[in-house]
């Protein structure tokens, strides 16, 4: 067993996004999701990294042909105890060899990011992403921003001694990954320059979550028209660039050009 499957099989997937601060990054992404696919028309999906099925489920009763790939055998087990109308696989985003090309018309990379620690390996799961999505259509690709990881873990935590020490910060405060590490963390600039590797288009950049994994504990003290309003105030400025690079998750949309 992996340390990623180690760490997947105690961590709480399914609870993660129906928190409150969850549900704003699942309403978010829904949101543009949906802006991608022709009004009244159902298109194929590919879900990689699909966890136990937050968005393969819902985009599959929405009548849409999912496909949902899982490197993690307890995710993918409770995706299928789910008994939703979704076509799941076993597999790693860097070798999707097991499907075909130009058959998505969106492809979703929502955890794979994450956990890739090397350029190279990113560009692995790039290639692979473009390879079986449709010329035209759209790659969606999560990260977790370092600042986020600085500001909550180095300060908030009170662990930033311990990371100086350790020497996992740049002098720009700009993290470095290790064997030991889980997550990869990125910047702006680190996403444009894997673009620009992959010769993929940017339709829109968005902060999935923005401030709401900063403010937990007071989205949990709001009611319920409340929080109706952090969420229309989120998605009012999701796009605005001043608030991308604090976002804890951003989600990339990419179109493929080819």
């Amino acid at each position: 067993m992996t340390k990623l499957e180690a760490y997947y099989n105690k961590f709480n997937e399914d609870h993660r996004l129906t928190t409150r601060h969850g549900i704003v990054e699942f309403t978010t992404s829904m949101k543009y999701i949906h802006q991608y696919i022709p009004k009244n028309q159902k298109v194929k999906i590919l879900d990689i990294g699909a966890g136990t099925g937050r968005y393969s489920i819902p985009l599959s009763e929405e009548g849409h042909n999912v496909t949902a790939v899982e490197l993690v055998k307890h995710n993918l087990d409770v995706l299928e105890s789910k008994h939703a109308h979704v076509n799941c696989w076993p597999g790693n985003a860097m070798d999707l060899s097991f499907l075909p090309d130009d058959k998505f018309d969106i492809t979703l990379l929502f955890g794979p990011m994450y956990h890739l620690m090397t350029k190279e390996e990113k560009l692995k799961a790039f290639s692979e992403a473009k390879r079986v999505t449709k010329k035209g259509g759209y790659i969606f690709v999560a990260y977790v921003m370092n600042d986020y990881s600085v500001i909550t873990y180095c300060f908030k935590q009170r662990k930033i001694k311990e990371c100086i020490e350790r020497k996992s910060l740049t002098d720009d405060f700009h993290s470095i990954p290790t064997e030991n590490d889980l997550y990869s963390y990125l910047r702006l600039e680190d996403i444009d320059e894997l673009n620009k590797l992959t010769g993929l288009t940017r339709e829109k950049i968005i902060a999935a979550d923005g401030a709401s994994d900063y403010i937990r504990r007071e989205l949990n003290a709001l009611d319920e028209d409340e929080f109706n309003f952090f969420i229309q105030y989120h998605l009012a400025n999701c796009e605005r660039p001043e608030l991308l690079g604090a976002s804890s998750h951003l989600v990339d949309i990419l179109v493929n050009t080819k």
